[in-house]
Formats: C-alpha cells, structure tokens, sequence
C-alpha cells in the first residue's frame, strides 16, 4: 500500500519551523492548526493503488473538527472502536457538529464507504432523519461554512448520507479570509418530481447548479424528516445493516453509487480535487471500511 503522508520539506522560515519555538502546549495546539494549511498548500494526491484510509487501528489519517471545540474532541464525537459486527470501525456519536477530515487532499478516485447507523440521535434532531454525510473536494480554512471559521463544515460538493437520501448531492458554499462567500457549481441532467424538487434522471434536462440540492432519482416525494424515513425505492441498507457507497471522483465528474446502483452523477463540478470530510450531524453512524481506490 502507498503511503498516505507524503514527504515534505520546510524552510527556516515556515510555519513549522516557528512553532518549534513555542511552549509545549501551545505547540500541540498549533499542530492541529497547521493541518489544514498543510493540506490545502500540498499537491494532492491521485491514487495509483488502494489506499485504506481507516486502517482499522486508529485515526491517524484523519482529524477532528467540532463546532466550538474545533481540534479538540472533549465529548468523544469521533472515536475507534474495537468491534461492531465483529471488526473495528470509526465511530461518529453524532453529538457535536462536524467530523473529521482527511489529512491529505485528493483526486481522481474511486471511494469505498461502508457504514452503519447506530442508534443514538442528538438534540434539535433527536427525533429526525438519521443525517451524516460525505463533504468532497473541501476548500479552503476547517469551519469555514461560518463566517466566523467556527462552522462545522467547509465549502464543498456533499454527497449525503440521510435515511431516504443516501446519493442526494448537496452543494455546500463557504468563506475565504476576506469574508466572500464562494459556492461550488456542477451541472446534472435532471427533472422535477411530483412537488417540483429537482431529481436526477438520466432521460432529463441537463442543468448548471450552484447552490440546493440534487436528490437522487429515487427519493420518495412522501419523505419526511422523521425518524427511520424509508421511502418505496430506497436502495440504502434498513437501520442496523451495512450499506456500501461508492463516489466516482473523475475530474469534474461524479458518480454516487449506493449498495451496487448508480443513484445520482454530476458532471463538471468546479470543485474537482480537495479534502474528503465525514459529517457529525445529529446521528450515531459507524464506518468501518474508507478507501480510495485508483480510477480504471
């Protein structure tokens, strides 16, 4: 297997090299702060083997990202544990909003989730959809969908993880450090469902997006934000079951595809390489397989 942390040098004058300066608890604290700014200065990568981003013992190549804690995990929100089902997987409680990120950025790739819901459910969403999700391409400073950087995700392209919407794509605007808001934009061949939402249909009308979202063509017209929503179509797992998902990551193409069927594709997104974010957002969810595999 490829390495996933790639090499780098730094000159006297860097932001490592400053910090080596620094006490040691300022020092573990700047650490963290650099992740981001390291991964969004760097090349990114484009596997040419399987790289198993959890690798079944720690998270050591991902971080945390919380809204108000930020790198720290006070309440435990991202966590491995040693057996679900009988293997390790990561652990999501859902608690605090957020989730943690890949270390490095990517593109051109073909990623391997499978995951789970657990049971617990948080606050305003308590009694809600089961809501996670999947933040590709992410830009720019963590938090920045706030224009504070205190918000729990970053500008991205969302394929969401949602009971009933497994597949929609969202597309997730964010701030740089002059305070403009920027928006990702894609284009999907599309048609409007009985209510007049936007669905993916591949005999539709192709259309530019820059903000809303996509639902994937199956998404029951009844769904309701309610707790344990299953619609006619689902191709998602039932609660308690695994369900696999798949994202083709092909330049400005991509490709949802939920327990072996293709659900929803965009094409000429402007967002085509960047961090991958897994969302904490109201529900336990468990992932014991994430991996990038090279395009064929």
């Amino acid at each position: 297997m490829a390495p996933i942390c790639s090499k780098r040098r730094f000159v006297a004058h860097s932001p490592v090299m400053k910090m080596l300066k620094l006490p040691a608890g300022a020092l573990v604290l700047a650490l963290f702060l650099l992740t981001g700014f390291l991964a969004a200065g760097s090349a990114p990568i484009t596997p040419t083997e399987t790289l198993e981003l959890f690798n079944g013992k720690d998270l050591s190549n991902f971080y945390s990202w919380l809204v108000d804690h930020h790198y720290r995990d006070p309440n435990g929100v991202v966590t491995v544990v040693d057996q679900v089902d009988g293997a390790p997987a990561i652990r999501v409680s859902g608690q605090d909003w957020g989730g943690f990120v890949t270390k490095e950025s990517y593109k051109d790739y073909r990623l391997v989730v499978e995951l789970r819901w657990g049971l617990l459910t948080w606050g305003n969403r308590a009694d809600k959809t089961r809501d996670s999700g999947i933040l590709l391409h992410c830009r720019g400073r963590d938090g920045n969908t706030g224009k504070d950087f205190n918000g729990p995700w970053m500008r991205s392209v969302e394929t969401q993880l949602i009971e009933g919407g497994i597949g929609d794509f969202i597309l997730v605007a964010g701030y740089d450090e002059s305070g403009q808001r920027l928006q990702p934009s894609l284009e999907a061949v599309v048609s409007k469902d009985r209510d007049g939402e936007t669905v993916y249909d591949p005999k539709g009308t192709p259309n530019e997006f820059t903000s809303g979202r996509i639902n994937w063509y199956g998404r029951d017209p009844d769904w309701k934000d309610i707790l344990g929503f299953r619609g006619k179509q689902d191709v998602e797992s039932p609660v308690g079951e695994w369900t696999r998902v798949e994202v083709i990551c092909d330049g400005g193409k991509i490709t949802n595809i939920v327990n072996g069927k293709v659900v929803n594709v965009a094409t000429d997104s402007t967002f085509a390489e960047g961090q991958i974010m897994f969302q904490s957002e109201g529900a336990e969810v468990f992932f014991r397989k994430i991996e990038l595999h090279p395009l064929k």
